[in-house]
């Protein structure tokens, strides 16, 4: 099992020497031995020697060392041979007050600690049976000063006496007395720490816990009722199915429903308590067994299974001990936490052992414990925790490894929990083998595990070159060549960590060739039933002969392989987390350089993702070596990233094929090369492309897409029909940023020849790629395959995102007129006409005078256009005259005419700063019988006011050039609707004297109506103007007005507010009294001196409140 203690046989009494050993007391290197003929020898222990190592066997020890072969490890100082009159039952000393304490005889004796004198014999403690004592450094509660504290605590009949020194002072003359509820048998002090001191008194109906502190009067109740005492119960969630017992009954208490002893005389089981660490308490009596914490509460925890009850109980440090009765003479070692049976060390007709008070010393230092029989002592050397760890690991027992590992201090072993990690990784590993894999990848998961170390454990066809799985057989020209045992290949081995683990499989071979493993882990291997010496005194053993648990020599593969993947993915998964954490996107580490750990000297949070070959340069005390500082952290975490990914490729193509998809739709480290020749081989093609995609290889997968749309592939069958032809290449093209236009101007050529309207997606797409393409790069570019492709996409950037580019709307300008050449009359051309005229109306960004030369002066189908180009020049005369004369087309001209008044009309109103009503006298002046040409002082060209006028001297004066008559209809027609727009005089002036005013008539009533509208809008502005000013006026002298339910008040505000002011108020600003000085009042109510207005303080908004500087002059309003 475990070897933990080196017993030593230090001192056998001599054959004639006819007393035996009653008691023992350690410290120091003194050892004091109570006789049973009362007298008392001192001893001086020399250092431990170095013996052969001890060694055991299938649980038992071997034999104890004859007297011949013990070394001299004491020698013998003095015998005080009337110490005693009596035996020496129990020794103790208080070394602060320099005394030795001793019971004998029924009472305690006081003897001093040099020359063992007696000093004192305690009459008070006739018929004392046990006593304890206890030194602890304790602060005062109100003065917190430290003081050295040791109490004595006897157990006289059914009274507890308890004495207490304070730095080497006896506080009081009488001790503490408690009255306790029957005989006390034992009694034992337990800490928590050196502030919480508990007094464990054993009794045969039950055990309680005595806070000395609380405990109130020498002369206590008794039992229960006692302040400061607390019986110990069983947990409410165990029953004692043995004994038919109720779960919650005092521990330890003798019923008469379970074990009443009857028939066994007066013996009744004694009860024995240890203190275990963090200040939790063995309770023990007979083979039943209760842990609790200090205070008494009861632990989950089992019972310890002991097939007799134990003579003695111990705890040195961190395991618990048990002296088996003499008759059978074996000291067991057991883990406190697991309760595991660790050792057994055969101490021939020991019943005493003395575990050195924790004050005296050190209990974890390997100082050791004492046993001692009638006749022989034995010294218990405490083994280093490496050798321990060590042995515990090689017999698999990973859990008893990693309990002991959890118990040592953190001073006591190098890199605690970097062993309690590697413990769990080889505990895992364990289970691997055992094809125990969900608990395994668990476990490696809990651990941290390096994942190149789990990734190891699997087959090539998962790992690739890193697995430390060996081929069974290699094929070579034909021949089966039988790999041997052990060994691996010269150039995979060299720049790889060391094999982790063989095989599964494997390790039976192994076994065959090294030591046997005896037994397993129970806790972490196997539940198989333990053969311990506890079970054989229990039942004998059966003659069934033990089942091993089974173990494949076949290599992991086919159903196994693929459960055992299924659960990889979920460790490479939670690694995948991990590493997301410090690595970005891109590939560089989000915090560069990483934080280091300074006791490591390793990157904190992703240095147990690494490999431990990463950390090859170590110095022996476990710290970072300088070249170590050299490691290039990034490139590792890439590597690891990169294994990690294409690891779990591969686990998902051989156990989850469904799920390889979503691993390339995210950013991924995976090695392209694998990954590509897989999808390629399992014809995976839509996955290969979201990869290559995922990599930013857009070379590759567009090349692929090309081959699989043009029908080029080798085997064509096997394209999906998604990929034939040129969609997916314009969605796989959509999805490239502007900064590959040059990819993806060479790849969309064959769609855009295919398939015009498809390809034209990549340019017209509404997406921000699209968008953000270089216009004038992929103008160009259409331009050479083809006109109308260009003209489609600069419609795009001009009408849908409005670009403002001059050359983009020339450019466009120029498709059009050449375009518009080339079409034949019919639906088409009348369209492009039309497209053209409403970009030339709609757009601001073109020459206007190069695209009037460009456009035909004899050709019909741009009179228009020309029209709208003048226009745009500000032309408008001859604009008019196109539409008169060349389009004949009086309704466009009127309209033209419409929309130029509108467009003069809303910039003016856009511009003016003026009131309302010099806005409406500005507008009146429009429709004013004089010419309004003073308000219109914005006129271009030949005048915006005058476009009706234009039309109207067109109608009545055509050109000479022209050799046109006078148009009286459309004249007479167009002052019939806009005579009111017509300066009176100019247009009087184009009428001939032979003109009837009957044919005016519609001209003239439209001027009248439309100065009597002005003038009636004048007055009602005028009216309502008047109406506001009073309003304010009002509101100036009187205040606004408040609302009260349907009423409104008028607020004494204003002009008319009202301020009062005392002999008591004061000015805000330089705080002196008013008076009869003249006085300001600010329109927030305040009121301060009149020369006080200017001041700075009252400049800078000082805010202050009438309660802070005095009463403020009083807010009421009126005199009331």
């Amino acid at each position: 099992m475990l070897s933990a203690f080196r017993p030593e046989a230090i001192h056998e009494l001599k054959a004639r020497d006819k007393s035996k050993i009653e008691s023992l007391l350690a410290y120091g290197d003194r050892l004091l031995v109570g006789l049973s003929t009362g007298s008392l020898r001192i001893y001086r222990v020399n250092e431990q020697s170095s013996p052969a190592p001890w060694t055991e066997s299938n649980g038992e020890g071997s034999q104890a060392p004859t007297p011949a072969t013990i070394p001299r490890s004491i020698e013998l100082l003095r015998e005080e041979e009337k110490f005693s009159r009596r035996p020496v039952q129990q020794l103790a000393i208080v070394k602060e007050a320099s005394l030795l304490v001793s019971l004998s005889d029924g009472y305690i004796n006081l003897h001093d600690l040099q020359s063992y004198a007696p000093v004192e014999r305690i009459e008070r403690t006739k018929g004392a049976t046990c006593f304890t004592v206890t030194s602890n450094v304790v602060k005062d509660l109100e003065t917190g000063v430290p003081s050295l504290v040791s109490r004595l605590a006897v157990g006289v009949k059914r009274r507890v006496l308890c004495w207490t020194w304070r730095d080497m002072e006896m506080e009081g003359q009488e001790p503490m007395a408690l009255d306790m509820e029957a005989s006390v048998k034992s009694l034992n002090w337990v800490q928590k720490s050196n502030m919480m001191v508990r007094l464990v008194v054993g009794m045969d109906p039950g055990f309680a816990i005595v806070d000395v502190d609380a405990t109130v009067g020498s002369e206590g109740a008794a039992g229960e009722e006692a302040d400061g005492v607390k019986p110990v119960f069983k947990p409410a969630s165990r029953q004692d199915t043995a004994s038919g017992e109720l779960a919650g009954v005092r521990f330890g208490a003798v019923s008469s429903s379970g074990m009443g002893y009857m028939g066994m005389g007066s013996w009744v089981p004694k009860p024995m308590v240890t203190g275990l660490s963090d200040g939790h308490i063995l309770f023990a009596k007979d083979v039943n067994t209760l842990f609790t914490d200090i205070d008494g509460r009861a632990l989950e925890k089992r019972q310890i299974p002991w097939a007799l009850a134990p003579e003695a109980v111990g705890y040195s440090y961190p395991f618990l001990l048990a002296l088996q009765p003499p008759e059978k003479g074996t000291l067991q070692i057991r883990n406190p936490d697991s309760l595991t049976l660790l050792q057994t060390i055969p101490v021939p007709s020991a019943h005493i052992l003395h575990v050195p008070q924790a004050n005296i010393s050190l209990a974890h230092a390997g100082k050791g414990f004492l046993v001692a029989s009638e006749r022989t002592i034995w010294r218990m050397n405490a083994l280093p925790y490496d050798p321990q760890l060590g042995e515990l690991v090689e017999k698999q027992r990973f859990d008893e490894a990693i309990s002991l590992l959890t118990l040592l201090e953190d001073t006591l072993i190098d890199d605690k929990l970097g062993r309690i990690r590697e413990v769990q990784i080889m505990k895992a590993i364990s289970l691997f083998q055992q094809q125990k894999y969900q608990p395994a990848l668990d476990l490696f998961t809990d651990a941290a595990a390096p994942p190149e170390r789990v990734i190891a454990l699997y087959p090539r066809s998962i790992t690739g070159d890193l697995s430390n799985v060996p081929d069974p057989v290699t094929e070579d020209n034909g021949n089966a060549e039988i790999v041997p045992e052990g060994e691996s290949k010269a150039d995979e081995s060299t720049n790889k960590e060391p094999p982790v683990t063989p095989s599964k499989g494997m390790l039976s071979k192994f076994r065959s060739t090294g030591h046997a493993r005896k037994e397993s882990d129970p806790a972490s291997i196997k539940t198989a039933a333990r053969i311990d010496s506890d079970n054989m005194s229990i039942r004998p053993l059966k003659a069934t002969p033990t089942k091993a648990a089974p173990v494949a020599d076949k290599p992991l593969e086919g159903e196994d392989l693929k459960l055992a993947v299924r659960w990889l993915c979920s460790f490479l998964a939670q690694a995948r987390r991990q590493i997301q954490k410090y690595v970005g996107t891109d590939g560089s580490l989000k915090q560069d350089p990483p934080e280091m750990d300074f006791e490591t000297g390793r990157p904190v949070g992703f240095a147990t993702l690494l490999p431990e070959r990463v950390y090859g340069n170590k110095s022996e005390s476990g710290k970072a070596s300088k070249d170590e500082i050299k490691i290039d952290y990034h490139q590792a975490l890439l590597e690891t990233a990169k294994l990690v990914d294409t690891t779990l490729f591969r686990a998902y193509m051989l156990a989850l094929p469904s799920l390889a998809g979503s691993l390339f739709r995210l950013n991924n480290f995976c090695d392209p090369e694998v990954v590509q020749a897989s999808l390629y081989e399992n014809e995976r093609y839509g996955d290969l492309i979201d990869f290559l995609h995922g990599k930013r290889l857009h070379r590759q997968a567009l090349e692929m897409l090309q081959q699989f749309g043009q029908g080029e592939a080798e085997d064509e069958d096997s394209v999906p029909e998604g990929m034939r032809g040129p969609d997916r290449t314009v969605v796989y093209l959509k999805q490239l940023p502007p900064e590959l236009v040059e990819l993806v101007l060479e790849f969309v050529k064959w769609p855009l020849q295919v398939d015009a309207e498809k390809g034209m997606e990549v340019f017209l797409a509404d997406t921000e790629y699209a968008d953000r393409m270089p216009r004038k790069i992929v103008s160009e570019f259409l331009e050479g395959l083809d006109r109308k492709l260009e003209e489609e996409y600069l419609e795009h950037v001009i009408n849908e995102l409005g670009d403002d580019t001059r050359n983009f709307h020339q450019k466009l300008l120029e498709l059009y007129l050449a375009h518009l050449k080339e079409v034949k009359e019919g639906d088409e051309k009348v369209k492009l006409k039309a497209r053209l005229e409403d970009f030339l109306c709609k757009s601001n960004s073109y020459d206007e005078a190069a695209t009037f030369r460009q456009l035909p002066a004899d050709n019909p189908s741009f009179f228009e256009s020309r029209a709208i180009v003048l226009s745009a020049m500000g032309n408008h005369k001859q604009a008019l005259s196109i539409y008169v004369y060349q389009l004949k087309d009086y309704a466009k001209a009127e309209r033209y005419c419409n929309d130029i008044y509108a467009k003069h009309l809303k910039a003016v109103r856009n511009d003016t700063t003026e009131t309302d009503t010099n806005l409406l006298q500005h507008e009146k002046g429009l429709y004013a019988f004089e010419a309004p040409d003073r308000h219109h002082a914005h006129s271009e060209g030949d005048g915006d006011e005058n476009v009706f006028a234009m039309l109207l001297g067109l109608y009545l004066r055509p050109p000479s050039s022209a050799s046109e008559e006078k148009k009286w209809p459309q004249a007479l027609d167009l002052l019939s609707r806009h005579g009111a727009r017509l300066p009176a005089s100019s247009t009087l002036d184009l009428m001939p004297d032979d003109l009837s005013v009957s044919e005016l008539r519609e001209y003239f009533v439209g001027r009248v109506r439309s100065a009597t509208s002005a003038l009636r809008l004048s007055s009602v502005v005028r009216g309502l103007t008047g109406v506001k000013r009073i309003g304010a006026e009002r509101t100036l002298i009187v205040g606004v007005d408040v609302q009260d339910g349907n009423m409104a008040i008028a607020k004494k505000a204003g002009r008319n507010a009202r301020v009062r002011i005392g002999e008591e108020d004061h000015c805000r600003v330089c705080f002196k009294r008013f008076g009869a000085s003249a006085v300001r009042v600010l329109p927030d109510g305040s009121v301060v001196h009149y020369m006080c207005v200017g001041s700075r303080r009252l400049g800078e908004g000082l805010n202050v409140t009438s309660t802070s500087v005095g009463r403020r002059a009083s807010g009421q309003r009126g005199w009331g």
